[in-house]
């Protein structure tokens, strides 16, 4: 064979194998392209991508989505579709190059194993309305990437949440200045919304947003860097006292500098478990030692005005039923010292004490000598109010602020704030704020008890979680303020629409009376788009007549001062 003849076999055998080589990229990628084009969202049957939306452009249905979306869907893929974590958003190609049907699908058999529940226990018409709403976002809308940044699309859904019905409000409407009254007529019947799980999203607080307060009155930023600061009492010399729950620290706060932070800072005690309620005794100008209660017990060090630590080791005085839900355990003492109350929450939402044993003395508060001895229950069927009792100074009366139950609905139970009777009871679990009112899920329970039941006070916004309160004594704000009641309002996660998140004002009239109004005093602490950077929690006079506020979410402590002209 000659080279030529050689040399043209070899280029036809490179030909031949470059053919081959090509035939079969060709057949590669037309396996891929077939199978790029049975691909679907999450692996839908095609048949779901030929479903057809009956509400589809609907406004109405539109709008009806958005409220199940915050009701059912944004505390895990946050209030702006924008995700959560390792919980994708809805605004990107994914979700929104799928077909009506295709989303609708997904949303009846879920994929739990991923993490997705299947959401067939809502209505077909509601599962399509969710789908409705979610294609309300146009293909490539930008996900949000900033706390007061929410996409256009979000944003119009946030104002297609319909209205609250008065007496009933949300943070969209809540202002400083504003009075609220709710009474007993203006309750839905149970389960007339759906029950919401809706839990603050918590971020940094932007640059441009600040507490407001009602003219004349100045919010200003006294500490930051605290970790979970909780209740917040002053000492009779001044100085503040600050539970930092979860590291299981007191410190305390003194003073003023001339730019209006802490003139000193120190840890009182460290080494505690939950520690929340914090008090002086004995009441007076020259307390001996500071009690503070913590998630399951009572603790007293020995102490002397200006102490900034402990001059001893705790001593246990009495022990505390702990454990479950509501750890907060807040102390306060009769005017005349003979007898120390603490209150203690439930372990639960509602169960039954008659057969669980875990709620024994829980919702309630006991009474005890000032060492420990001699517990008794002081006030009964109290669902949470671990959180904050006070003594009005006017009165001698007790005062209490109250957790009411969740699950029954957006706008039940109110929480409430209530002078306490003594031996009195006010309805947990079997009824809610009039015997007249009995748990649905206690129905024909205990009727004896129908007769007994308190009304508090004062109701507020279900689901607001009322915290701390306190007594303005201090002369700095106008006279008419003196007496009245201070309580932080921690915010609802119960709600489809968020509520609370502030701090309100009770007026007594300078009669240590309510007439079951209050007043929204300090807000701002929820963005627009529903996204939330603080929660107030403790709430103090300061020796000037200004108040101080603790902020378990930007970890801070603000001072509400009066601006005199």
């Amino acid at each position: 064979m000659s080279q030529a003849t050689q040399s043209r076999g070899a280029v036809h055998a490179r030909l031949l194998l470059a053919l081959v080589v090509i035939s079969a990229a060709s057949l590669i990628l037309a396996v891929s392209a077939r199978q790029v084009q049975r691909k679907t969202f999450h692996n839908a049957p095609a048949s779901a991508a030929q479903a057809h939306n009956p509400f589809s452009d609907s406004k109405d249905a539109a709008k009806a989505g958005a409220h199940l979306y915050a009701l059912n869907c944004s505390a895990c893929h946050g209030p702006r579709a924008q995700g959560n974590g390792d919980i994708p958003g809805l605004l990107g190609q994914s979700t929104q190059s799928a077909s009506p049907g295709e989303l609708f699908w997904y949303l009846t058999t879920g994929e739990p194993d991923k993490g997705m529940p299947a959401w067939n226990s809502l209505s077909s018409d509601d599962r399509w309305r969710l789908v409705t709403f979610l294609k309300t976002f146009p293909p490539g809308a930008p996900i949000p990437s900033g706390p007061g940044s929410p996409s256009p699309a979000m944003e119009a859904a946030m104002r297609a949440w319909p209205a609250p019905n008065p007496p009933f409000t949300d943070f969209r409407y809540e202002h400083p200045g504003a009075i609220r009254k709710i009474t007993l007529a203006d309750l839905p019947p149970p389960y007339a919304t759906h029950s919401a799980g809706n839990g603050p999203q918590i971020v940094p607080r932007p640059n441009d947003a600040w507490p407001q307060a009602p003219p004349g009155f100045v919010v200003e930023l006294y500490a930051t860097g605290l970790h979970n600061p909780r209740l917040i009492r002053a000492a009779p010399n001044g100085d503040v006292f600050v539970a930092e729950s979860e590291p299981g620290d007191v410190k305390v706060f003194r003073g003023f500098t001339p730019a209006g932070k802490p003139e000193l800072v120190e840890i009182f005690a460290s080494g505690m478990h939950l520690p929340y309620g914090i008090n002086f005794y004995p009441p007076g100008p020259d307390p001996q030692y500071v009690y503070i209660g913590t998630t399951d017990a009572v603790l007293r060090f020995p102490y002397r005005n200006g102490d900034t630590k402990a001059r001893g080791p705790a001593e246990r005085l009495a022990s505390l039923p702990g454990g479950g839900n509501h750890w907060t355990r807040d102390i306060a003492f009769t005017p005349d010292g003979r007898k120390m109350l603490v209150s203690v929450g439930s372990a639960s939402n509602v169960d039954d004490p008659d057969t669980t044993p875990r709620e024994t003395n829980r919702a309630d508060i006991l009474e005890f000598n000032p060492d420990g001895t001699g517990m008794r229950v002081y006030a009964y069927g109290l669902r949470n109010g671990g959180s904050g009792i006070a003594f009005d100074p006017l009165t001698g009366e007790l005062w209490c602020s109250v957790n009411e139950r969740d699950a029954l609905g957006d706008d039940l139970v109110p929480d409430y704030i209530t002078h306490v009777v003594p031996g009195g009871f006010y309805g947990w679990p079997w009824f809610y704020l009039s015997g007249s009112l009995q748990d649905p899920r206690h129905a024909g329970k205990h009727p004896e008890l129908k007769s007994k039941v308190i009304t508090p006070d004062v109701l507020l916004q279900p689901h607001n979680a009322s915290l701390q309160l306190t007594f303005y004594e201090g002369a700095q704000f106008p006279a008419e303020y003196r007496g009245d009641i201070f309580a932080s309002q921690h915010g609802s996660w119960n709600r489809s629409v968020r509520t609370g998140y502030d701090l309100i004002r009770i007026p007594l009239h300078h009669s240590g009376h309510s007439t079951g109004e209050y007043q929204e005093f300090v807000t701002g602490f929820v963005l627009p788009d529903g996204m939330v950077w603080g929660r107030p929690v403790g709430i103090t006079v300061a020796a000037d007549g200004s108040l101080l506020m603790s902020d378990d979410a930007s970890e801070s402590l603000w001072r509400i001062r009066y601006a005199k002209k």
